[in-house]
């Protein structure tokens, strides 16, 4: 898919040509057009393109394997803030192909509201990533002036062939941790004297429980029609498809608010002895 978005175009198509861009800023305004351009009816509820197996990449930043990614500390200093900057501009840039991803390999399972939700959130992600990036300019820095992790598309990769195991680990596991640990950042970077970062922590707080929301939003639509128990189901698929731990402290009231209740989390964080090796096979 090149040049103007028109109704001859797929979503699949739209969707795919997101992934494949490497340029982290054309990538961003690819990714708004697509969601301007879906909003608009311009683009068919199609599916006829396939999703690339990786995304495209930067050459920078350089990315490493977790254990030998540096350590950040707490963001207590400037550099230290700018580093635990860097490593969430870096998460927002994968979640946006997350999102497109999500809307492209999975939406002909679902009905159009699905590719509305991750269109959606696909555009947050590219916003967040730009007001992160351009915090980092702020500071003196950019993204790509340091290493970043190897690993966030594993999660991608793990669960390509299975829409309800996808929606259990990415914004079930992943963007719910999200919803743990940034209150406190936010309070680190007030503390610091950073209230602009703050600011924009805070928003993509916000955002990150309605990217949540519609994870079990659709994990329970899938679940209801297949006749299955979600918490249960969602445990299993964690185990098999998750190569992180679930542990607190956990945001209840937030994850409550997206529809993530303790009967899902909470056995896993307690070491619940469900057959857990059997559900790994």
């Amino acid at each position: 898919m090149t040049g103007a978005l028109d109704r001859r175009d797929d979503i699949a198509a739209a969707c795919a040509a997101v992934l494949r861009e490497g340029d982290p800023l054309a990538k961003v305004r690819l990714a708004r057009a697509v969601a301007r351009a879906w909003r608009r009816g311009a683009l068919s509820h199609a599916f006829q393109t396939e999703m690339p197996d990786a995304p495209g990449r930067p050459e920078r930043p350089a990315l490493l394997p977790p254990n030998r990614m540096p350590k950040r500390g707490r963001g207590g200093s400037e550099k230290g803030r700018i580093a635990l900057l860097h490593a969430l501009a870096h998460i927002e840039f994968a979640a946006i192909d997350l999102a497109f991803d999500m809307a492209g390999r999975f939406g002909a399972q679902f009905p159009r509201a699905f590719v509305d939700d991750w269109i959606s959130v696909g555009a947050d992600e590219a916003m967040h990533f730009a007001v992160l990036d351009r915090r980092l300019r702020a500071l003196g820095s950019g993204y790509g002036a340091l290493p970043a992790h190897a690993g966030l598309w594993e999660a991608a990769e793990e669960t390509a062939h299975d829409a309800m195991a996808r929606l259990a680990v990415v914004p079930m596991v992943l963007e719910a941790r999200g919803l743990d640990v940034t209150p406190e950042t936010v309070a680190r970077f007030r503390l610091g004297g950073d209230e602009r970062s703050a600011r924009i922590l805070h928003r993509i707080y916000t955002d990150e429980i309605r990217h949540v929301g519609f994870g079990a939003k659709w994990f329970g639509y899938l679940a209801a029609g297949g006749d299955i128990e979600p918490a249960p189901h969602w445990r299993m698929l964690v185990r098999r498809h998750f190569r992180g731990v679930v542990k607190p402290p956990f945001n209840d009231s937030a994850r409550a608010s997206a529809g993530l209740t303790r009967d899902f989390y909470a056995p896993l964080a307690e070491g619940e002895p469900e057959q857990a090796q059997a559900d790994r096979l």
